[in-house]
């Protein structure tokens, strides 16, 4: 059975959990401020602001992620009705506006490596138990998805780096040691890390 190429980044995709237990899709509603200037797409990383709202992690190579941003909800501005949305359009004014979050820590994702231009690049297994920088590669309000990604040449012990490798994705890898989606889980998150907000 053939498997599709991997052509571009997609984001950070719930799988499982650490030890292989199932991820049941359950998520946290967390509060967007009103007119929050960002995009926030399908697959991005976010943390909890000071404020007690969500928000774009935009860190690469440090941070303490909150969880995986996978769609939100709010009233629309325009026409008054509640809308669910694949991602969040920046300056939305929506008072109700919550960002639906995977932030269980013990989550699992699957994620492309790439290049430092976003373009797919593939990984040796040897990448299994080390820790990533991220690519905050562009979304797309099209579809709503995410643009980022772990650079695959950032491998490294560096305890600040956001992502850890936890296995390798066979069926799409290139080669017999040439592997373009990982998967990962947040190196230091946010709930875990003992300074706080």
């Amino acid at each position: 059975m053939a498997y599709p190429t991997v052509s571009a980044a997609y984001g950070l995709k719930p799988i499982n959990r650490l030890g292989g237990t199932t991820f049941a899709g359950a998520v946290r509603h967390i509060k967007i401020a009103s007119g929050f200037a960002s995009n926030i797409f399908n697959g991005d990383l976010v943390s909890v602001a000071a404020t007690g709202v969500v928000e774009k992690f935009t860190g690469t190579t440090a941070g303490s992620p909150v969880g995986v941003f996978v769609g939100c909800a709010f009233t629309n501005p325009t026409t008054k009705q509640p809308l669910p949305s694949q991602y969040w359009p920046a300056g939305t004014v929506a008072s109700d506006a919550v960002a639906y979050v995977v932030d269980d820590p013990s989550v699992l994702f699957q994620v492309v490596s790439t290049d430092g231009s976003s373009d797919v690049a593939a990984a040796a297994r040897a990448v299994i138990g080390s820790n990533m920088s991220l690519i905050q590669g562009a979304g797309d309000t099209d579809t709503g998805n995410s643009g980022v990604s772990v650079l695959g040449s950032s491998t490294g012990t560096t305890n600040t780096l956001p992502i850890r490798v936890v296995d390798v994705v066979p069926e799409t890898a290139t080669g017999a040691d040439a592997f373009v989606e990982l998967i990962v889980k947040i190196n230091i998150h946010q709930y875990n890390n003992t300074t706080g907000v």
